[in-house]
């Protein structure tokens, strides 16, 4: 190597060993301006740094975009930095962009870019990714409908305590899709997303103890499920069905059943929904 080349590609190194040098003091920066509240300073640092080519500072703009917090909300600029970070191999934009692709924000719905997001983020251990995964199976999303494949890929994160794959992989025993119908394996991941205050599977395992599937017929325990699942669901609607439910178990028990349902509501709910 000539003299001048050297010297060429000494200067090309420092060049960008001190652009590298910037984008990570301007994302330290960014971090400690938007942990103050000075968030218009903080979206100023991130897209320096951003536009610099570090992966959290595009994740952390495309957030920003996606959220609509300090800039508009903006799901195709938000697109555009999470797909910057998602080429760099980031398993957050992965996931990001899968979802994007999957619910057409920003871009047309497709489910098979989604896919291949998804599978990136999933290769990394994405646990929400291979959740995605195992649902597009399930639905047939961009993906010949396949129960036994949405098993595979809904039991390894069910088994690392994802209650949303707990719950999906216990419809599936529930109702036999997939697998053979089992209504105590269906109870047992029913619990186990219940036990992390799901009020979904909460609901579910009031439903299986008042008809018996799994266990015993056992009003009072379906009452007790349902007083829980009534005070930890957020959303509205849902809610209102569950209170429901409710009000009509009590119509057909006793005085006594109800107390008895309620005390041992609040015993479960004071130990964090365990051995209930």
């Amino acid at each position: 190597m000539n003299k001048l080349l050297r010297q060429a590609l000494l200067i090309c190194i420092c060049v960008f060993t001190l652009s590298a040098q910037a984008a990570v003091d301007s994302l330290s920066e960014a971090k400690d301006a938007y942990a103050a509240g000075n968030y218009t300073e903080a979206e100023k640092l991130y897209r320096l740094a951003a536009e610099k080519g570090e992966v959290s500072a595009q994740i952390a703009l495309g957030s920003m975009y996606y959220i609509g917090k300090v800039v508009p909300e903006d799901y195709k600029e938000a697109l555009k930095w999470f797909t910057k970070a998602a080429e760099q191999g980031d398993r957050k934009a992965e996931t990001n962009l899968g979802m994007m692709y999957f619910t057409g924000q920003g871009v047309s719905e497709d489910y098979k870019e989604a896919m291949k997001w998804y599978r990136l983020a999933a290769a990394q251990g994405g646990a929400f990714a291979q959740f995605q995964i195992g649902l597009m199976y399930a639905e047939g999303l961009g993906v010949p409908q396949n129960y036994q494949e949405a098993v595979k890929w809904y039991k390894p994160i069910a088994e690392q305590n994802f209650a949303l794959a707990q719950i999906n992989l216990a419809v599936m025993y529930q109702h036999g899709q997939g697998v053979p119908q089992d209504y105590k394996e269906a109870i047992k991941w029913y619990s186990l997303a219940a036990e992390q205050g799901d009020a979904s599977a909460q609901f579910s395992l009031c439903s299986m103890f008042l008809k018996g599937q799994g266990v015993p017929k056992n009003i009072v325990l379906a009452h007790m499920w349902a007083n829980m699942a009534a005070a930890n669901e957020t959303d509205v609607n849902k809610q209102k069905i569950i209170i429901d439910v409710r009000n009509k178990l009590s119509a057909t028990m006793t005085g006594r059943q109800i107390s008895e349902a309620q005390e041992l509501a609040r015993k479960c709910t004071a130990n964090n929904f365990k051995g209930c």
